[in-house]
């Protein structure tokens, strides 16, 4: 195991893009909506180009202030993000939002970092970055979809009890289908990565492990916590 990753010519990568565009094609054929899913794309492309360049520079830094303000940017952005599927003004249930993903994504982060790779010095930038984003963004997910799906609940007139344990359970659905799922019908995006790269199997396995858990953990963690802090926003029949 000790292939050089290959790198990807920019012609070949542009075939990645055929798939994108058959989606779009259907979604227009529909209409339903097209032009957000062709900014989506356009804004990932876009992101991902820059960002190659940015970690480039971070990873080479020795800065806990440049990490710190990095992992900043991406809590605050998932934050706002989370929030985009919910009807109520993002400005009211934003703090919301911020403390759950930032009390469960940071806790997270700190038993990952510390206490299972035990990073030394602990801001070390190509370690603490890819995993924080992983964390905040399956935090950002769970909290969208749980908001999302409270909001539709309690507008059906469920009392906010039975609405709150609806939406916690979907908030998990995606997270939960990957548990079952990993190893027998995907390998995940990381260990992938790890194999393509060279490293054994089975360091790759442990790898994944920790990241499975530490994304199941931060995303419960955060559902729960934003449907606890929500409830004085939302209104239900019966309460």
């Amino acid at each position: 195991m000790n292939e050089t990753l290959q790198s990807i010519p920019l012609l070949n990568l542009a075939l990645a893009f055929v798939p994108v565009l058959i989606v779009i094609g259907i979604i227009w054929k529909w209409q339903l909506g097209y032009k957000s899913s062709i900014y989506a794309v356009s804004r990932m492309l876009i992101q991902l180009l820059l960002i190659g360049y940015v970690l480039a520079f971070i990873f080479e830094t020795d800065s806990s202030l440049v990490v710190i303000g990095v992992l900043s940017i991406m809590l605050f952005s998932s934050s706002w993000i989370a929030l985009r599927t919910i009807n109520l003004p993002r400005r009211i249930l934003y703090a919301k939002s911020f403390w759950s993903i930032f009390l469960s994504g940071g806790f997270v982060l700190v038993v990952i970092s510390q206490g299972v790779l035990n990073l030394k010095p602990w801001y070390l930038a190509s370690y603490m970055i890819p995993l924080a984003g992983m964390i905040f963004a399956n935090a950002m997910n769970s909290v969208s979809l749980a908001g999302e799906r409270l909001q539709a609940e309690l507008d059906r007139n469920i009392d906010f009890d039975h609405a709150r344990a609806i939406a916690m359970r979907a908030s998990l659905i995606p997270i939960t289908n990957s548990l079952f799922a990993v190893g027998l019908v995907s390998l995940p995006g990381m260990m992938t990565g790890q194999i393509l790269s060279g490293i054994s199997p089975l360091i790759a396995a442990r790898y994944q492990i920790m990241v499975m858990c530490m994304i199941f953990g931060a995303a419960g963690i955060a559902s729960a916590l934003f449907l606890i802090l929500v409830k004085p926003h939302f209104r239900s029949g019966l309460k």
